[in-house]
């Protein structure tokens, strides 16, 4: 039995995570049973949003997708925001999103724009089963 196996076994599900542009092994890890994917850095090349809801949002849950390089850490509040709703109405569209910065929140964010982010996906992105 694989890791994935086993984790699938006790109920868990399968979190993989792998910076950066992934898409050429993405059908292999769903294959392997994956469950979660993050992060979606979306800025990479092959990572754009569309096209991973399109081709895998039936296969996967979307775990990530706010930057954290430029948007959180340098953007206005406005700017993060606009990228929580645009992620909830892209990766969440039909459900399979959870909103999560990309990686680590960097020390040099602004509280104003993590308290942006959380706010925004609670007033606009919640689903109901």
């Amino acid at each position: 039995m694989g890791l994935i196996d086993l984790a699938h076994h006790h109920g868990a599900y399968a979190f993989f995570h792998s910076d950066g542009a992934i898409r050429e092994i993405l059908p292999d890890m769903i294959k392997a049973g994956i469950d979660i994917l993050n992060p979606i850095q979306w800025r990479c090349k092959g990572m754009e949003r569309e096209g991973l809801k399109r081709d895998f949002g039936d296969q996967v849950v979307f775990h990530g997708g706010v930057d954290n390089q430029y948007t959180l850490a340098f953007g206005s509040e406005r700017d993060v925001r606009e990228e929580v709703r645009s992620n909830i109405e892209i990766l969440g569209r039909g459900g399979g999103y959870i909103l999560a910065p990309c990686h680590n929140i960097q020390p040099i964010t602004p509280l104003r724009n993590i308290i942006a982010m959380y706010d925004e996906g609670y007033r606009v992105g919640r689903y109901v089963a």
